[in-house]
């Protein structure tokens, strides 16, 4: 007789099971250090920094240009962003934290029987080496990056692919996360979607109308329990 295939609960990385801000901020003001100009992103970036590098240089290039169009353009982002790379790789891990209850959530996911993986925008071999710093990988089944598949999200690809590594099936998984991109994924995939409070945009994320928002880790499992009955 065929097995149930497990209920799989799919989480972000940066924003959502950890405030990775401090340390993507202070990679890119490595970038503009580099170039004589200093810091130009501060603590008030934090939802910046979330959105990736590119989007952290885009917005210091445009402080520099006072808001008008950058002469260097997009050209001038690819440039630097593997100098951000490889900043963001040297210090990967110097202020970023895990938020409050998120071990203790994905243990208790996993003690009810449900799967656990993470999908992310942050490449790859970058969410490998945080999350084993921080201490959490082998909680999960599966870790798709970036550049895992040729496409990110809100595509659905990796989703899926993220759901189906640890054995589960979409209709029968659901996605943590704190953006719009988050958002997106889950109506791309059709599953239902939990944006956390507690990351940059806060009480915010209500505007992307999700299938339920999380206060705090703590009210995840029995939350898990109800969406994916």
């Amino acid at each position: 007789m065929p097995q149930t295939p497990p209920r799989t609960v799919v989480f972000d990385l940066d924003g959502t099971l950890a405030d990775t801000s401090a340390d993507l901020l202070e990679s890119a003001n490595a970038c503009f250090r580099q170039m004589g100009h200093g810091n130009l992103l501060g603590p008030e970036d934090q939802l910046t920094a979330f959105h990736g590098g590119r989007a952290m240089l885009r917005l210091g290039f445009s402080r520099l240009a006072n808001g008008q169009a950058d002469p260097g353009g997009e050209a001038q982002v690819d440039a630097f962003y593997p100098v951000l790379l490889r900043a963001y790789a040297e210090a990967i891990c110097v202020h970023t934290t895990l938020y409050p209850g998120a071990v203790d959530a994905v243990e208790a996911l996993r003690r009810r029987g449900f799967a656990v993986s993470i999908c992310t925008n942050k490449p790859e071999g970058l969410a490998e080496t945080l999350t084993r710093r921080l201490g959490i990988r082998d909680l999960f089944g599966a870790l798709i990056g970036a550049d895992t598949l040729p496409t990110r999200k809100p595509d659905p690809a990796p989703y899926v692919a993220a759901v189906e590594r640890v054995g589960g099936v979409t209709r029968r998984s659901m996605l943590i996360g704190d953006t719009e991109t988050d958002r997106k994924t889950g109506l791309a995939v059709g599953v239902p979607v939990v944006l956390v409070t507690f990351g940059p945009e806060g009480q915010g994320v209500q505007r992307l109308l999700p299938e339920a928002l999380l206060h705090h880790f703590d009210e995840l499992p029995d939350l898990a329990e109800r969406l994916l009955t």
